[in-house]
């Protein structure tokens, strides 16, 4: 093992130009493919974030919207139906809609989603800080981690919301209770307040309210006794109870339009840019191979064997590859430290992890066809002493 070290060390140092260049190449693709990736689970997230963590199992959608929120609409009447269901442990309205906050101190105003929960039930969120939300009518709001990372509303604050109501904008005063986590929808940070406050305050058309009144919800959270039961319990929910469609959290979000499509889409670049980081590894490796076919050929000739030479070049391989990664992934850090909290650029463990990984086998990957090039060199035939 030391001699192959030996010689893949000392040629890189004997070329440090060239092997650094390589390895800056490979840290562009590095970059390239770790904000990517942080693009993707930004992105990701911002449309998933509240669905994701949801205190629930199951979501009710009004049927035949294709498991669009936004579409759905389903009456307080039903929550009854659900929840005389054996299994069920609970359910909660939730409604969505959009709203402002405007500041006094001419900070721009931040574009948020209005959720509207029904105080502890299912739907409402954990607190970070500060204290959940109390009664159905209170004028009280939780803000999520990214309305706090994008402003400077703090809990004890007051803050005012602008919604449009009928033809005109109307203005509500809400108190902050608490702080949770990343409450993000629709790419959007998010306020969460109680329910019949959030049907007062939401923008509405004239004369949109239903004739008796009764509260409309966008979904319905569902927890169950028995959370491993929720593919038995969602076909069953939507047996007993008619009109209405039973997704997971996980199928609930990926039904959001464009999700599919847009985590799709950064897939795709992603694996293109681990292609062509193979083909131009793969390329420097041969052109390299194909310029020392001489010395290989020496090595050979006195006595070196196949499995030395192959692993010289490999370890050489190796090191100006995680050379390269090394850079990229702590350049792609520190740049994206420097992204304001708006840009969905989120670099989390696991997608991190996931990337570095490939990206360190990209190399190996590139260099086989220069390794098997090198086991076929016949000292004679490189020495141009063959006959």
């Amino acid at each position: 093992m030391s001699l192959p070290l030996f010689l893949a060390v000392r040629e890189i140092w004997h070329n440090k130009g060239r092997f650094l260049l390589i390895s800056m190449v490979v840290a562009l693709i590095t970059t390239l493919v770790l904000f990517i990736a942080a693009l993707a689970e930004g992105l990701g997230n911002g449309n998933r974030e509240y669905i994701e963590n949801l205190s629930g199992e199951l979501i009710a959608f009004q049927a035949d919207v294709d498991l669009s929120a936004s579409a759905s609409r389903i009456g307080r009447s039903r929550l009854n139906e659900i929840r005389r269901i054996e299994g069920v442990a609970d359910v909660g309205q939730v409604g969505f809609a959009n709203a402002t906050i405007v500041f006094d101190d001419g900070e721009d105003p931040l574009d948020v989603s209005l959720i509207g929960v029904e105080p502890g039930q299912p739907g409402d969120v954990s607190i970070l800080r500060g204290k959940p939300l109390r009664g159905s009518r209170a004028n009280e709001v939780v803000i999520d981690a990214n309305v706090a990372a994008r402003s400077e509303i703090q809990v004890g604050d007051t803050i005012s919301i602008r919604t449009i109501q009928g033809a005109s904008e109307e203005f509500f005063q809400l108190y902050v209770v608490g702080l949770s986590s990343g409450q993000a929808y629709f790419l959007r940070p998010s306020l969460i307040v109680p329910f019949q406050t959030w049907d007062k305050i939401r923008p509405q058309g004239v004369n949109e309210r239903t004739d008796n009144g009764e509260l409309i919800s966008n979904i319905v959270a569902i927890k169950l006794i028995n959370p491993d039961q929720t593919v038995q319990m969602g076909r069953l929910i939507a047996e007993r109870v008619d009109n209405l469609e039973v997704a997971d959290r996980k199928t609930a979000y990926e039904a959001a339009p464009g999700y599919s499509a847009q985590q799709s889409t950064l897939d795709t670049q992603r694996y293109f840019s681990f292609f062509i980081g193979i083909l131009v590894l793969g390329g420097f490796f041969q052109i390299q191979t194909l310029q020392k076919v001489a010395q290989i050929g020496m090595l050979k000739a006195i006595g070196a064997s196949n499995w030395r030479i192959g692993l010289s070049a490999m370890l050489q391989i190796i090191l100006i590859n995680t050379l390269g990664v090394a850079i990229g992934a702590l350049g792609s850090l520190g740049l994206g430290a420097t992204f304001p909290p708006a840009v969905p650029i989120e670099f989390s463990r696991d997608a991190l992890t996931t990337a570095v990984i490939a990206l360190l086998l990209i190399g190996p990957a590139g260099g086989l066809v220069s390794i098997f090039y090198l086991l076929r060199i016949e000292p004679l035939t490189a020495l141009g002493l063959a006959q």
